[in-house]
């Protein structure tokens, strides 16, 4: 069992995947501030935020919500990394790089979340 959410593996990607869009991010028209560039920034936070959330929840319907708020923050940035790209406010090297972190921050959190339905190693009576 993780002491903090951090040790879990689908928090780490996320976070990866986070600090990869704000770097990213970093290259769209400043008129897209309030825009694109802010709602990709969001819904990329979402996910890590959201497993974060969901980690000290109790029940395991509890967790899952938050865990399934982050599957769709995910699916979110799936579309904002092929909007940016039709844009060409990306290369199609840096959507390679991001596709890459969502799908593999997808699997963690779809693993995480099956492990947790078949309590598999989680528990439901977290300890402090």
């Amino acid at each position: 069992m993780t002491n903090n959410f951090k040790n879990i593996v689908a928090w780490q990607i996320a976070h990866e995947f986070v600090l990869s869009v704000y770097e990213t991010t970093k290259k769209f028209p400043a008129t897209e501030a309030f825009g694109l560039t802010s709602q990709f920034q969001r819904a990329a936070v979402s996910i890590p935020a959201n497993i974060a959330e969901g980690y000290r929840k109790l029940g395991k319907a509890d967790k899952l919500r938050f865990l399934n708020i982050a599957q769709g923050s995910v699916e979110e940035c799936r579309y904002y990394i092929i909007l940016a790209t039709d844009l060409k406010y990306i290369t199609a090297e840096d959507a390679k790089s991001l596709q890459v972190l969502i799908e593999k921050t997808s699997w963690y959190l779809n693993s995480y979340c099956k492990g947790i339905i078949t309590n598999n190693g989680v528990k439901d009576d977290i300890q402090p």
